[in-house]
């Protein structure tokens, strides 16, 4: 009798966002960036896709006002500049971010307030905001992390008692929903992101909302180097940037805009079908969204405790690579954006400093006894790619390589 090995199974590629197995970018787009090229105007101030696209965006969302802007950075930036902090004032954000949602805040002369977050849903919560809230806040930026919109209800009741306005980085919250709203309408100003690895992509891009008249005037001259567009006598009437999108860019979101809702559907299908399959494996937790929520799930996040799995995050994550091919990203972002040299060394205009010598001692305390949620958090997360192109095999392959993960580095 021949004893035989079975064949190894062969490795299934997953969709990647960063290429077209992973995005919804086709004949739509291209027959849009055709129409705006054949044009011959490719500015928005002269064009039409862009005008189309804020127009379409502010009504799918509900509100009065959108401008688009040329990345999820500016449109933070403009968000901050529409607001017009003092020189050395306090705008509260979260530990867990990306840099392009803090510059915007150094670059207005303001000073970033770091709050604590929420463990297991990594999201800043009105108790973390309160502990931080003094004479010098100027504007709170909560930020829907992996698609998981914040609590607020809670956040808007704290905010609107103390008079101080909220911005929403709802980079990663598409058509998120909180209570049934839309996360980006809750606050003064929404912030959208349409970088390449978002629900709807136009390779960078992004977008502002407010229902506020006064501050949409202010988000539209931002945008526009500060020149009044359309007033009988314009000028340049503050110091601004040009954020302008393109008419490129505003054909291919229009077209992706028209897709967005089935997205959405389609990615939170799919997780629900993977958190059913990984329900009772010691040592993970699966995503959570509060029962009246709507979580669209721009990654999927696991949370392992390292004192049942070995290595924790970081070993699950070298097991599915080195198992099944399937990258993910343990800590998410290596450590605390506090931590990054621009905050821990003062890295900003020349040897100046500013505006940190203009921070009280409290705002740029960093001590890690004042963040636990934050670190026990990045400690324990494991970020799964996600996108709308995931099948049912997709899934179930994700879902047996996590399972057979865990069977090696179960302690």
């Amino acid at each position: 009798m021949v004893n035989t090995i079975p064949a190894p199974q062969p490795l299934l590629k997953l969709p990647n966002d960063q290429e077209a197995s992973g995005r919804t970018l086709g004949a739509e787009e291209i027959a849009f960036v055709t129409e705006a090229i054949l044009s011959g105007t490719l500015t928005s101030t002269k064009g039409t896709f862009v005008k189309a696209l804020e127009q379409q965006f502010a009504q799918l969302l509900g509100v009065k006002y959108a401008y688009a802007c040329s990345s999820g950075t500016a449109a933070i930036h403009t968000a901050i500049a529409a607001l017009d902090p003092e020189p050395g004032d306090e705008i509260i954000t979260t530990s867990i971010t990306d840099m392009g949602a803090l510059t915007p805040i150094l670059y207005q002369g303001a000073i970033p307030r770091f709050v604590d977050v929420d463990p297991v849903t990594w999201n800043v919560t009105a108790a973390t905001i309160e502990r931080c809230l003094n004479e010098r806040t100027k504007a709170i930026i909560v930020t829907h992390l992996f698609g998981n919109p914040c609590n607020m209800t809670e956040i808007m009741a704290l905010a609107d008692a103390h008079h101080i306005p909220v911005i929403e980085d709802t980079a990663q919250g598409f058509l998120a929903k909180h209570h049934g709203q839309y996360a980006g309408t809750f606050g003064k100003v929404g912030c959208f992101s349409l970088q390449q690895g978002k629900h709807i992509t136009t390779g960078e891009g992004g977008i502002v909302t407010t229902n506020d008249e006064a501050i949409a005037r202010r988000l539209f001259l931002y945008i526009n180097k500060a020149f009044g567009y359309g007033d009988p006598h314009p000028d340049h009437y503050f110091i601004a940037l040009n954020y302008r999108m393109s008419e490129l860019q505003g054909a291919v979101a229009a077209a992706q805009l028209s897709k967005l809702e089935g997205i959405v559907e389609r990615r939170y299908s799919s997780a629900a079908k993977l958190t059913e399959k990984l329900q009772g494996i010691p040592g993970l937790e699966t995503p959570v969204h509060a029962p009246l929520d709507t979580h669209v799930y721009w990654k999927y996040c696991l949370r392992v405790d390292a004192r049942v799995l070995t290595d924790g995050a970081v070993g699950l994550a070298k097991k599915l690579k080195e198992e099944k091919g399937i990258f993910s990203a343990p800590r998410y972002i290596q450590k605390p954006a506090f931590q990054c040299e621009i905050f821990e060394k003062q890295r900003t205009f020349g040897n100046s400093r500013f505006p940190f010598t203009l921070a009280t001692p409290e705002a740029l305390d960093y001590s890690r006894d004042r963040f636990p949620g934050t670190f026990e958090g990045l400690e324990k997360v494991l970020v799964l790619p996600w996108n709308e192109a995931y099948t049912d095999e997709h899934i179930d392959y994700i879902a047996d390589a996590i399972h057979q993960a865990v069977a090696h580095i179960a302690r």
